[in-house]
């Protein structure tokens, strides 16, 4: 069955313990809820000065940048970002998502469905 929806309409997780993770908020769109056999697309906003965790895992991140600016950190580099771009992190590449600016970061991340 096809779905059609809104990202404001899921109701998001919060990480925000201002030391792991700061000021970011998480919609699952499409995932195994949804019926979706292969793939997870997740809706990210990061509030200025906001950060994901700087992790690490077995599967490939796929991301769509729809507003704002921030970096990539890596572990040895920082590869800035900005609405309209795409980002690719291959698998086992530790990563963050950085949001340095004064204005809202969103982005789109789709994953496999083995990395829920």
């Amino acid at each position: 069955m096809a779905i059609v929806g809104k990202h404001e309409d899921v109701t998001p997780e919060v990480y925000d313990d201002g030391k792991i993770a700061k000021g970011v908020e998480k919609r699952v769109l499409i995932g195994p809820d949804n019926g979706a056999p292969n793939f997870i697309m997740r809706h990210f906003t990061v509030k200025p000065g906001g950060f994901s965790p700087f992790h690490t895992h077995d599967w490939e991140h796929e991301v769509y940048i729809l507003k704002g600016k921030g970096f990539l950190r890596l572990e040895n580099e920082q590869k800035p970002f900005e609405a309209g771009d795409y980002v690719f992190v291959p698998p086992n590449e530790k990563h963050q998502f950085v949001n340095d600016t004064d204005d809202v970061l969103e982005f789109i991340c789709v994953i496999p469905k083995y990395g829920n």
